[in-house]
């Protein structure tokens, strides 16, 4: 049994499931869930990602994780409770990782693998999270890191910013908006602050006033062999002197690495570094000091390896390295990085060693680089760390661990209270020294020590570096054998405060002899005093000491010197040179400088403080020290803060509290201290004053003193120019204050509170003097008065320990008010900054102060608002104030609790600021200020507080006691704009997400308030007053904020749409119900809002929200009732809904949900609701519904290149629909401008200019009215026209669609002759009107091809959806190109292999499915067409233009096929087509309105083709006897192709089919096509007579034997049809196309038929036969290829002409010769015609050749074209499933040749000579890629050789008499029959084998049923196997040995009954059978031997 989980709630799965089983969920490693419900091992519940789908899966598979649930139950929601930071890494992560799959996707490469690795960081860093090993310094650094990586990645992924307050997300609700705008500023710096790595870049805000430098030793590449000391030191070459006391680092003599001493021995930290310090010239300084023999040289140090160690170890000099530290300094790049260095030892004269890092610095003086490895030295490495040190230290623990610091020579910038330092710096300068009698200097070794005022020496006190302990005594390295030497060192002393009075440091000179075992020998000292006898200490600077001699050390121990002077400035002995007896002796030309640095925070050297001090021992001196203490260092005085101060006190005020004499002076003291404090350096401290006012100040009496003092410098203002002291004594008014306050704190204390009213008189005289100070306006006065409002603030925090807070509040508040209201910029500010410290300060936190504060604070804000000054500051306080009601509102909310003064200081501020902050705002928003984000955010913060009562009161306050509706309009409307304004401009960044939808959500709760008066003070329908301007404003601010950016949630992702709609919901919908509400209340108002908010409520309706749609849409029913009621009619809103509906629709707005929402919504209320305006509303609804469809079939193609004709498609839809329904004009002109401007970008001029005819159609001549035309502004109709017609005429020049511009041409002529008078313009329209007939007769123009193409499926767009077009193809474009182009339009389409209609699976799939097939043009009757004398190039055009009708021809099969005479069985499935629009229009395309299929007969389709050929020749001959010169080779290729053609048994096929006994019995109402069959071909022959005497005349010397061999076979051609022959001149003209009875018995037929070709019915020009060449891609299936495909598979029926009684046998087909290249393409170069004017046909033995002449007349018949490629390429080669004629007999027995033979007339004929050799030339025709359909197999060229249809050997006598004929036809069918019946009909009916060829003109040209699904290709082993007659491949030139012929097929005969002739057995079958794929692999013998019948299922 199910459960519901009470704790079990939340888990993760931590393996894969794919749910097999009922109800499972599938799981991935990671997904997250949410349980449900549990049962015995199993859960149920969904995935966080998808909530929609529930489902059970395995308990084991998930662990569960602690969660919380919120609004347990059915919307329960539960949260894991995990850290906050570790929940937003996975959910970042999840986000991310769909973007970063998408990034992938859109190849952005750099994007990509940045986000991939910081991806991988950030789950490591979570994971480290996770495992809880970190401690919480690491926790809370590694959140901050995650944190910046995220913040970085969301700002580069145009994400939403995440507010936040440190590492830790913000939640909106707990803060006022002014707060969340504030943190949404610094985390939107935070962001930007983080580099591109992901790293957290230093804020710059807060200015880093201490620096330290973190210093490792890490290496020494030198070997000195003895002990070394390396001191470090920090250096300033600009000032030259060092700023760091020095670090020791030993090495010893084995090297480096052999020494470890103690840890971090090699590591120190240089502390308190300023900003000044870190210059570009500081230097790190390596003085290195090698310990040991005075001289050390590489010898000794062999010899002396084992010595012991010595005695004597003298510091002697060795090298200096330096390294300048601007890298460190200079580039913050490496801040936070350790860098190491390698520093360079150089070494120079011992003399000079002192300065020898000045020379390596200033690259001066004599020095060399110590010898080393290259590029090795002293290796460090340094680090900067910023910030105070103890803040460094709790940042780098590890860092400080054991490690010693370095100090600074000197005090930080920032001295810290608690830092107590007593450090003083000797310096050991230099020493001159007497040489003494000797040539050498001396070697002179300084020894120091300190000794206290008891003589005894002070241990561990001495410092000669930081990285040692300390030491009684210090020895100074020795300069060899130099009695000047120079030292350098510093040296730190460190003498207990206690031990420093009477202490003195002494220095000891020895001379150390190069010889070890001579001791140091003493030869003299100096000495100086620490303090001197007034208690200072020794002052800083340079002392020049005097040397006493003295070479016994035992006589120093006394301290007898002190006696004596140690320099010239010492004063505590007289220098009268009278001494002692123990006196030492001084020698007057040695002396030793020496210099002090005193670094003391206990300890001053200066004597005038001391005096200040110790005040009481010298009273008379008191005057003179303050003045000096007012003079003194400021270091000096808050060293010594807590006595001096004392000692102020104790000099201001006597016991009784009354002033002294230096009271004055005392105060102005007190005033420079307080100042001093102000300072950055001493900032500090200040709470170090604060605690001695509350822990030490003592003075009771000194408030009543400084009162008076105050009030003096306030009274003090006028009379004096000198200000300072002034402004300095307000500046300290908070100390000042603290001090009266705490001296009258303990005066009352001791008191019992005694004076208390003296005491506030004398304060409110205070107030009352600084206020009438504020009241002044003198410009000397200003800073002052400046000074007093920033510090007075922090001065009534204080006085509330004193007074009441009403009392101080209302001191505050007179202050205030006190200050005019017009202040120079800077008093204001001042001012604001007040008013600003007042309300952050504890008075504002008293509810009945807080109410004076904010009442006074209002007012100074109003003013401020009003006049748009110091609006930064005016905001901050505003939000100041908004942020602490929001507060104190929570607090009293979560406590249940209600404060009345909350609301009530809320009502206050709403009263006082709104109006006046919604006007500022309104003027503003147009301005880019920076203020202006904040000015709103305090507007929302407001609108946040205020609720019912307060709106209530407002209004109240608005209207006043007249109940004045004016200003509550005004403000209403402002209050609209402004948030219409708001909603409309972009405020907020883009990305601050959150605090949009918190201030969406506000303006929603105030805009039901706002609408409160409008329904109840702005629509009374009693009183009448109604005012409209207020309602619309309304009604589109709320359309504006329904439809703003920010709210469409669709647009979000998943995750953000559900935390929206969780917190808000959809907003959207609550406006469209408030809209609604509103709309319902208006009433008969309702007219108002008619039509002017029919586009906004439509904009509503269209947002994709189906609740609010269906919420809104009643709206529109409402506003046609009520325009019907009021007008009769809705027109109006008809109109407007029309116009918007267009435009918002193209806005992307709207889609196929809202169209039937629309049409049943609106129908459904129509229908229910029955109004007088039923029937017109329903039809209005029922047309917008379908304007609807079009415009989103419109908009779903308006974008890209591959859409750009479903764009026209859908355009000319829009168009027709704007004229035909709803006659809208100025939308009919906009789509057809769009329209005209796709066909310019596409080159269809001719289209553009038949759009643009449209155009110029609406418009008169005889109209002068201005158009409303924004393209022709201003002009009248007939001049838009006449430029429409230039226009129109230049696009129908570049078409090349002259017979077009000819009218218009004509019209203009008129306009221009007879209206305008415009002779100039006439003269040039008649110009261009003759360019255009020149243009028709030379210009080349090739005719387009015409496709009909299906589009079927549901998946297609409804403006083609299961509808059939016509298209007209681009210029020389072939099916395959169009194919390709269809196919790019639409990509996921399938084409159709097959012609046959589609069935309903194809039409009812979600697919897409498309067939295409070319089809024939059938010209308009037309005068031009229909005459005959007419040159072709002028009725040529009408041929292919201005078509609307169209056919295309399927062969199919009826009854038996015979396999000898296929033609027999051949009928034609004819297809007509009409289409909406004739061809061109306005489109290259129109769809099929109307359909008829007809058949037609073999017999009439056969005189057709005879029709075709008769009138090509004639063609041809008028041609060449107009112009004899032209190329003659088409002409000779022509006559060649129907004379000698070789390929075809054509006529011998049309006499065994048509002309026999059998045919008149079966088929007698077919005989009228039998006569004219044979009046045609006796025609044929009649031209080709005199086509033959041209070509004689007009044939050269090259081509007469051509000629020759061309006369021989038309002679022998005429001789075969003599009989006829004969007839045709013997018979006059019979009765034309009037079949006669047939005669049997008589010899010869009495039959002739009419010359006349007017007869044309749909043919054209074109070729007979498969001699002629036809183009590479016909539209059209030629007819006559049916018969050439038949005739081509047939073996060769020519007879040589050998004797004329005998005649050989028929050679076998294994051993015949077969034709190369395609079945209808021939080899001698006289057969073939090419005309350039159509596309490239290459011919097999004949270079392509090209006429001039033939190009530029139009007389020239339709090229030949090919029949193979193209028309070949529709249909697939003989599928491999169906048997073929390979299995019929070779007809080689004697008897059946015989009759054949027999039948022909062969008297008289001589013997034909030879034929070219066949074959040897390759096809080389170019077959473009880019005209071919993809992917189509090409159709194998025929070989075998078969007759012609005109060869003497293939004609059989026609006449009926000859019954030799009728008897061998007949035994050969039957014969063939015999063996065959069980062949399927079916299976022959490929027209590919027929030997008609299909000319392009002919009735049959359109078997465009040569459909796709026909090009299966043969397996090359089954075409070998099964027929000998199929093609081989296309590009085989020749196939030199057939394959054998296979067995003959023994498949029963008995199944026909015996006589029975083909005919006879098979009789036309009418019904068209479709094949059915499924029985592709039945063997047709099986399906045949039922004698079923059938037609080809391949074919189309």
């Amino acid at each position: 049994m199910w459960i519901p989980t009470k704790t079990k709630k939340y888990g993760v799965a931590i393996y894969n499931w794919r749910g097999e089983t009922r109800y499972g969920l599938p799981l991935e490693i990671g997904e997250t869930i949410q349980i449900l419900e549990e049962c015995s091992g199993w859960y149920r519940g969904f995935t966080t990602k998808n909530r929609s789908i529930k489902g059970i899966f395995p308990q084991n598979y998930v662990v569960l994780k602690p969660c919380k649930v919120d609004n347990e139950g059915l919307f329960e929601s539960v949260l894991p409770l995990e850290d906050a930071v570790v929940r937003e890494v996975t959910l970042v992560l999840r986000e991310w990782g769909d973007i970063w799959k998408r990034l992938y996707v859109d190849r952005e490469q750099y994007k990509y693998t940045t986000f991939r690795k910081v991806m991988r960081e950030l789950l490591e860093w979570r994971r480290q999270l996770i495992t809880g090993t970190l401690t919480q310094d690491q926790t809370r650094e590694l959140k901050l890191k995650i944190i910046a990586k995220i913040d970085w990645g969301n700002r580069k992924l145009g994400l939403d910013l995440v507010p936040r307050q440190g590492a830790q997300m913000v939640e909106p609700d707990s803060m006022s908006i002014v707060e969340l705008y504030h943190v949404h500023v610094s985390s939107a710096e935070s962001s930007q602050g983080v580099s591109a790595r992901g790293t957290l870049k230093r804020k710059e805000s807060k200015k880093i006033l201490t620096h330290h430098l973190y210093f490792c030793m890490r290496d020494f590449g030198h070997h000195i062999g003895e002990d070394t000391e390396i001191y470090f030191a920090l250096y300033d070459a600009k000032k030259q002197k060092y700023i760091s006391e020095r670090f020791l680092v030993k090495i010893s003599k084995e090297g480096f690495s052999n020494y470890v001493e103690k840890l971090h021995s090699n590591c120190t930290i240089f502390t308190d570094l300023g900003n000044a310090d870190l210059t570009k010239e500081i230097f790190i300084i390596a003085h290195v000091m090698r310990m040991g023999k005075m001289l050390y040289s590489e010898s000794s140090k062999k010899t002396e390896k084992n010595a012991p160690v010595p005695h004597q170890v003298f510091k002697r000099p060795h090298g200096v390295a330096i390294l300048n530290l601007m890298e460190m300094v200079g580039n913050k790049e490496y801040d936070s990085e350790e860098k190491e260095f390698t520093l360079k030892v150089f070494q120079g004269e011992e003399k000079d060693f002192h300065q020898l890092h000045e020379f390596i610095i200033r690259q001066s003086g004599k020095y060399s680089a110590l010898s080393c490895q290259p590029n090795y030295g002293i290796v460090i490495s340094l680090k900067m760390l910023h910030g105070e040190l103890s803040q460094v230290r709790e940042e780098n623990p590890l860092l400080f661990k054991n490690i010693c610091l370095t100090s600074k020579l000197g005090f930080a910038d920032v001295i810290m209270p608690g830092d107590v330092r007593n450090d003083l710096y000797l310096l050991l300068e230099r020493g001159e020294f007497e040489r003494g009698g000797k040539s050498t200097g001396k070697n002179i070794e300084v020894t120091i020590l300190v000794l206290d005022a008891e003589k005894n020496i002070l241990e561990n006190c001495l410092w000669g570096a930081s990285g040692l302990d300390g030491s009684r005594e210090y020895n100074s390295m020795i300069i060899y054998h130099h009695n000047s030497p120079s030292w350098a060192e510093n040296i730190r002393l460190t003498v207990p405060i206690d031990k420093f009075a009477g202490a003195h440091v002494r220095l000891e000179y020895r001379h150390c002899s190069t010889r070890e075992k001579n001791d140091k020998k003493l030869f003299g000292f100096s000495f100086a005093r620490l303090m001197d006898k007034d208690g200072a200490t020794i002052q800083d600077g340079l002392h020049e000491l005097y040397i006493y001699k003295c070479e016994d050390p035992f006589k120093l121990d006394a301290c007898t010197y002190l006696a004596q002077p140690c320099s010239n400035k010492d004063t505590a002995v007289s220098h009268d040179g009278v001494t002692t007896a123990a006196s030492f002796s001084r020698s007057h030309r040695e002396v030793v400088s020496v210099k002090t640095l005193l670094c003391s925070t206990k300890l001053t050297q200066n004597v005038d403080l001391l005096s200040l001090l110790r005040w009481k021992s010298h009273p008379e001196r008191i005057q003179e020290s303050l003045n000096r203490v007012l003079r003194l260092g400021d270091e000096e005085l808050v060293k010594f803060l807590q006595d001096v101060l004392d000692a102020l006190f104790a000099l201001f005020s006597t016991e009784d509290g009354n002033s002294t004499v230096h009271s004055g002076l005392v105060f102005h003291v007190l005033v420079s201290i307080f100042s001093l404090l102000d300072e950055s350096k001493f900032q500090h401290f200040k709470p170090v004053l604060d605690a001695y006012i509350k822990g030490h100040f003592a003075a009771a009496l000194v408030y009543k003193g400084l009162l008076t003092s105050v009030q003096h410098c306030a009274e003090w203002v006028q009379s004096t120019e000198k200000q300072e002291p002034i402004q300095k004594c307000f500046r300290s008014l908070e100390y000042i204050f603290k001090l009266i306050i705490q001296s009258r704190v303990l005066f009352a204390r001791a008191t019992g509170g005694q004076y208390e009213d003296n005491f506030k008189r004398d304060l409110y005289s205070v107030f009352t003097a600084l206020n009438n100070m504020l009241t002044l306006s003198y410009a000397v006065i200003l800073q002052t008065q400046i000074a007093l409002l920033h510090s007075i603030s922090a001065v009534y925090e204080q006085l509330i320990d004193v007074l009441p807070v009403m009392e101080v509040t209302k001191l505050a508040a007179t202050m205030l008010d006190s200050l005019h209201k017009d202040l120079p910029p800077q008093l204001t500010q001042a001012k604001l900054i007040a008013i600003k410290n007042l309300v952050t300060s504890k008075l504002f936190q008293d509810d009945e102060s807080r109410n004076i504060l904010l009442t006074t604070s209002c007012n100074h804000l109003r003013y401020h608002l009003a006049h748009r000054d110091e609006l930064r500051l005016c905001t901050d306080i505003l939000g100041e104030v908004l942020g602490f009601l929001f507060k104190q509102r929570k607090i009293c909310e979560e406590q249940g609790k209600m404060n009345n003064c909350i609301h009530h200081d809320v009502d206050t501020l709403c009263i006082k600021t709104l109006d006046m902050l919604i006007q500022t705002v309104l003027v503003m928003i147009d301005k880019n200020i920076p203020v202006l984000s904040c000015l709103v955010a305090c507007l929302i913060g407001l609108l946040q507080l205020l609720d019912e009562f307060h709106y209530k009161r407002l209004w109240e306050n608005l209207m006043g006691a007249q109940h004045d509706r004016k200003p509550l309009k005004d403000f209403l409307l402002r209050v609209f704009l402004v948030f219409k304004d708001l909603v409309k401009q972009e405020v907020f960044p883009p990305d601050w997400l959150v605090i949009k939808m918190v201030a969406n959500n506000v303006m929603l709760k105030s805009l039901q308030e706002l609408a409160q008066p409008l329904a109840f003070k702005f629509l009374d329908s009693r009183a009448g007053f109604f005012d409209k301007e207020l309602w619309s404003n309304y009604f589109n601010l709320a359309v504006a904020y329904l439809t703003h950016q920010s709210l469409q949630l669709e647009m979000f992702s998943e995750v953000k749409r559900e935390k929206i709609i969780e917190r808000y919901g959809d907003m959207r919908v609550l406006m469209g119900f408030q809209i609604l509400s509103m709309w319902s209340h208006l009433g008969e108002h309702k007219l108002h809002f008619i039509p002017s908010m029919v586009g906004p409520f439509l904009e509503v309706t269209l947002v994709p929200e189906s609740e609010l749609r269906k919420a809104t849409l009643h709206i529109f029913f409402d506003m046609m009732e009520c325009e019907q009621k009021a007008r009769g009619n809705f027109r109006q809103v008809e109109s407007e809904l029309i116009d918007k509906l267009d435009i918002l629709v193209s806005e992307n707005k709207g889609d196929d949900e809202y169209r039937q929402l629309f049409n049943t919504m609106l129908l459904d209320r129509v229908q229910s609701e029955d109004p007088t305006w039923k029937e017109s509303g329903a039809a209005f609804i029922s047309s917008v519904t379908r304007l609807l469809e079009r415009l989103l079939d419109y908009r779903s193609v308006i974008q890209g290149d591959e859409n750009r004709d479903k764009r026209m498609s859908c355009t000319v839809n829009l168009l027709n629909f704007y004229k035909n329904e709803f006659n809208r004009k100025e939308m009919y002109l906009r789509y057809i401008y769009k329209l005209h401007d796709l066909h310019i970008q596409a080159d269809n001029y001719t289209e553009a200019g038949f759009t643009m005819k449209l155009y110029a159609d609406q418009l008169s001549w005889a109209s002068t009215v201005n158009v409303l035309d924004p393209h022709f502004t201003g002009q009248p109709e007939y001049r838009v026209k006449e430029k429409l017609y230039h226009k129109i005429i230049d696009y129908f020049d570049k078409g090349k669609c002259w017979e077009k511009g000819i009218p218009l041409c004509k019209e203009l002529a008129t306009l221009y002759e007879t209206q305008l008078f415009d002779y100039n313009a006439l003269s040039n329209i008649l110009k261009t009107q003759a360019k255009f007939y020149d243009n028709i007769l030379l210009q080349l123009r090739p005719e387009p091809e015409y496709f009909r193409v299906g589009f079927y499926g549901l998946s297609f767009p409804l403006f083609v959806r299961n509808k059939q077009f016509v298209y007209r193809g681009l210029e020389y474009e072939r099916i395959g190109a169009f194919t390709q182009r269809l196919q790019t339009e639409f990509p996921s389409a399938q084409i159709l292999m097959k012609n046959t209609p589609p069935d309903d699976s194809i039409m009812n799939s979600e697919g897409q499915f498309i067939q295409i097939c070319n089809v024939k043009p059938i010209p308009e009757p037309n005068p031009i067409i229909q005459a005959n004398d007419i040159p072709e190039k002028i009725s040529r055009f009408y041929h292919y233009n201005d078509v609307r009708r169209f056919q295309c021809d399927r062969p199919v099969h009826k009854g038996l096929v015979d396999k000898e005479n296929e033609i027999k069985s051949l009928w034609i499935e004819r297809t007509s087509l009409v289409i909406d629009c004739p061809l061109p229009g306005i489109l290259r395309w129109f769809e099929v309105t109307e359909r008829r299929t007809e058949q037609i007969p073999p017999v009439q389709y056969a005189c057709e083709t005879m029709h075709s050929v008769e009138r090509e020749l004639r063609q041809l001959i008028s041609q060449y006897t107009a112009e004899p010169k032209r190329n003659l080779n088409p002409f000779t290729m022509r006559l060649q192709g129907i004379i000698d053609a070789n390929v075809q048994g054509g006529i011998s096929k049309y006499q065994q089919a048509f002309f026999t006994h059998e045919f008149q019995k079966l088929f007698p109402d077919h005989m009228q096509h039998v006569y004219r069959l044979k009046t045609l071909i006796l025609d044929v022959m009649h031209v080709l007579e005199g086509g033959l005497a041209l070509h004689g005349k007009l044939a050269p010397a090259g081509v007469q034997p051509l000629h020759q061999r061309l006369l021989e076979r038309f002679a022998q051609l005429r001789q075969s049809l003599g009989t006829i022959t004969k007839l045709k001149r013997q018979q006059s003209d019979s009765i034309v196309n009037t079949p006669l009875p047939p005669l049997p018995t008589e010899k010869k037929s009495q039959l002739t038929v009419s010359e006349s070709v007017s007869n044309r019915s749909s043919t054209s020009s074109g070729s007979a036969y498969g001699h002629l060449t036809v183009d590479e891609e016909d539209i059209y299936t030629k007819p006559l290829e049916i018969l050439e495909r038949i005739g081509s598979n047939r073996e060769n029926l020519s007879l040589p002409m050998g004797s004329p009684n005998s005649a050989p046998p028929i050679p076998q087909r294994d051993i015949r010769p077969r034709s190369q290249g395609f079945s209808t393409t021939p080899t001698n170069p006289a057969e073939v015609v090419r005309t350039p004017t159509r596309g490239s046909a290459d011919y097999s033995s004949l270079p392509s050749m090209k006429s001039r002449d033939s190009t530029d007349n139009c007389d020239l018949p339709r090229p030949p074209k090919p029949t193979h490629s193209r028309e070949r390429s529709l249909t697939k080669p003989p599928s491999p499933k169906m048997l073929l004629r390979h299995s019929l007999p070779t007809p080689t027995d004697g008897t059946a040749a015989a009759q054949l033979r027999n039948s022909w007339s062969e008297q008289g004929m001589e013997e034909a000579p030879p034929l070219p050799p066949r074959g040897q030339t390759p096809d080389k025709r170019s077959i473009s890629n880019n005209d071919m359909p993809p992917n189509i197999p090409k159709r194998s060229s025929k070989k075998n050789q078969a007759s012609s249809i005109f060869s003497i050997e293939s004609i059989v006598d026609i006449s009926f008499d000859e019954t030799s004929t009728m008897d061998a036809h007949v035994t050969n069918n039957l014969s063939i029959s015999a063996h065959h019946t069980d062949m399927h009909n079916s299976e022959h009916h490929d027209l590919r084998d027929s030997g008609i060829s299909i000319t392009e003109n002919s009735n049959l040209n359109n078997f465009n049923n040569i459909c796709y699904e026909e090009y299966e290709l043969r397996p090359h082993g089954m075409q070998q196997e099964m027929n000998i007659n199929s093609s081989p491949p296309l590009m085989s030139p020749r196939l030199e040995n057939p394959p054998p012929i296979p067995p003959k097929s023994s498949v029963g005969g008995h199944q026909m009954g015996d006589g029975m002739s083909s005919l006879e057995r098979h009789r036309y079958t009418d019904s068209v059978e479709r094949g059915n794929p499924d029985n592709y692999s039945i063997p047709r013998l099986q399906l045949e031997s039922n004698g079923a019948e059938g037609v080809d299922e391949s074919s189309c």
